[in-house]
């Protein structure tokens, strides 16, 4: 058992290890293959299709980030579509907003939250809160039903092949823009801009996201299991910008516990290292 330990290649040259105590879970779904594993140093973790998706370590940060920068710079927000999510991270930083009165998951695997419910409570206990509404779909569809009805949409979407790679095509871009309200934000996961395949992978999803919405953003934050660590986010929307339209009092009346986001790293995590920059400009 001291040998056992699980491995992920981050790119053919690089290989992220994390030693593991035992497996707790390990299924294939319809979609995809689903475990779960414990950990001396992360505790508890997700994979699916054998990729890393959380650790209870660590999962914070990535929730904090891809959930409250939108409400800092349009606090009043109430109604909020998140895709994908299965693990219940978004919607446990969603249910601290006393004002949201609708909250939509559109998961495609059920699978996945039948599976944290049971092993990964730290996250899936933001399903019990009664304004989330859960809907076991392909979320390119659900949205395709929808205008006008959502103040914020959070695509929380695994890496962009397999189940979510329609979660990152144009097409999909342009059904979120007609599901936002006037004022509407979409926030979205955009991988990491480190390593050559992922940095592709990012500069295509932010040409599309310009491609649709006036204001496209692009935001960072260091979560140390993510390949690299220097992970990305897609802040887009009709027309606020995260840092002129940042609303910092407002926000802070609220009093929102969080253990890594706040207001002054809400204005940092938009200035990009040049190498970055570089990536963007080049779209």
């Amino acid at each position: 058992m001291d040998d056992l330990w699980y491995s992920e290649y981050h790119t053919p040259n690089v290989r992220f290890s994390i030693k593991v105590t035992s497996q707790l879970h390990f299924e294939k779904s319809d979609y995809q293959t689903i475990g779960v594993f414990d950990s001396p140093e992360f505790g508890r973790f997700l994979t699916l299709d054998g990729i890393m998706m959380l650790t209870e370590k660590d999962e914070f940060i990535y929730h904090e980030m891809i959930t409250h920068p939108a409400f800092a710079v349009c606090p009043g927000i109430s109604r909020v579509l998140v895709i994908g999510a299965g693990d219940g991270g978004v919607a446990r930083e969603l249910a601290k907003y006393p004002q949201i009165r609708q909250i939509d998951i559109v998961e495609i695997d059920e699978r996945v939250v039948e599976v944290s419910r049971k092993f990964l409570p730290q996250t899936a206990c933001g399903f019990s809160d009664s304004r989330v509404n859960l809907f076991f779909e392909d979320g390119l569809k659900f949205v395709r039903r929808k205008e006008n009805e959502y103040d914020l949409i959070i695509v929380d979407s695994t890496d962009p092949f397999g189940p979510g790679e329609v979660l990152f095509t144009r097409e999909f871009y342009g059904n979120c823009y007609r599901a936002l309200t006037e004022k509407g934000i979409l926030i979205n996961q955009h991988e990491s801009p480190f390593y050559e395949g992922d940095a592709q992978e990012m500069r295509q999803a932010h040409k599309r996201l310009s491609r649709v919405f006036p204001v496209s953003r692009v935001y960072q934050a260091h979560i140390p299991t993510y390949p690299s660590g220097h992970w990305l986010f897609g802040f887009a929307s009709k027309g606020l910008d995260p840092l002129e339209d940042q609303q910092e009092g407002r926000w802070e009346l609220l009093r929102i516990p969080t253990r890594y986001y706040n207001s002054q790293l809400h204005r940092g995590a938009f200035y990009l290292p040049n190498y970055v920059k570089e990536l963007l400009a080049d779209e």
